[in-house]
């Protein structure tokens, strides 16, 4: 019986490049199963720059993951939102896309409404409570509920506490905040925050807000003490107010598809990398921060220091009962640890 000539051709052109992708440098993306003997590219975006300390602290993960897999399994860095702001990359990691990535727990807290509970403002005591809740059963039992959004939640990054800074004048109470417009990150409970202290939330992406300031499409934003320096909005908006309203933890999170796709061995060498790198990072960040403040008294900044924030703590305490309602227990062990 004659073969038909095209069925030859599409069969033996399917066998060709079935054997191509067979010899090729495996992406884990595209098996079903990662043996742990065959080498890995893996893809870990950021949205800071390339000198920030998270991307310090993601290449610190990438070496530490290609020591202890000796030289098998690499991961590339993607700063500057390369992949996209965190919003859509977070959304490529969920389908396996991306394999890891850099994330605030704001953008997190959209996806997973348990976690809004840690960006509440005023939850924790100081930058220490913060991370005993998030290293203890708390905080395991937060990364174990991540599953259910296809991720792996693989360690907590610092990121200090945020102050509100504008190009106006100096904020004392919140009434000086009234009719100033500040930008906030694209999360409900930020926006709800700036709302309760008298001003008005301008969500707005963090590429966009040097400018925003500069032609005066807002007054202000809040933020912590690098991202002040790193981005420069020193130099439009003059005024900041140590206020320390809220502490945004962040985190690496892995795509589940992609650690699925490891072998336990592999996966053992993730985690492990991940937990070392988080230890670098928040070390950089405390050193990062007083130099951070360092230079912003020598570029002419406006720095008010706060004698008592508890008028900001009281215009905020309804956000407890809006968001907090349904995790009574879980804001009471927070407040509770290591009291």
């Amino acid at each position: 019986m004659n073969k038909n000539p095209v069925i030859v051709i599409i069969s033996s052109s399917i066998l060709f490049i079935c054997l191509f992708v067979g010899c090729t440098k495996t992406n884990v993306n595209l098996q079903s199963k990662v043996t742990s003997g065959k080498e890995i590219f893996l893809r870990l975006a950021d949205n800071q720059s390339e000198d920030y300390v998270t991307v310090r602290a993601d290449r610190e993960f990438a070496k530490i993951v290609e020591q202890k897999s000796n030289g098998r399994i690499k991961v590339d860095v993607y700063p500057a939102g390369q992949l996209g702001d965190e919003k859509d990359a977070i959304e490529q990691v969920q389908f396996g896309g991306i394999d890891f990535i850099r994330v605030s727990v704001s953008t997190l807290s959209v996806i997973d409404k348990e976690m809004g509970v840690l960006i509440l403002p005023y939850i924790y005591r100081d930058q220490e409570h913060m991370f005993k809740v998030l290293d203890g059963p708390i905080g395991d039992n937060i990364i174990t509920g991540l599953e259910n959004f296809k991720l792996t939640g693989l360690c907590w990054f610092d990121a200090g506490a945020r102050n509100f800074y504008n190009t106006k004048k100096d904020i004392v109470t919140p009434d000086d905040l009234k009719g100033l417009k500040i930008r906030v990150q694209e999360n409900k409970i930020m926006i709800d925050m700036v709302n309760a202290l008298g001003a008005l939330p301008t969500p707005m992406t963090y590429g966009e807000v040097y400018r925003a300031l500069q032609i005066g499409v807002i007054d202000g934003a809040e933020n912590n003490w690098l991202s002040y320096i790193s981005s420069n909005h020193y130099e439009v908006a003059k005024h900041i107010t140590i206020v320390e309203h809220v502490r945004i933890p962040e985190m690496i999170v892995a795509s589940k598809i992609s650690m699925d796709n490891l072998s336990k061995d592999d996966q053992k060498i993730i985690k492990e990398a991940a937990k070392e790198a988080a230890k670098y990072q928040r070390q950089e960040w405390l050193k990062d921060e007083e130099e951070a403040k360092k230079k912003t008294a020598d570029k002419g900044v406006f720095i008010t220091k706060l004698q008592t924030n508890k008028t900001f703590q009281e215009k905020v305490k309804p956000l407890y009962e809006t968001y907090g309602k349904d995790y009574q227990d879980l804001i009471q062990s927070i407040i509770n640890t290591n009291k």
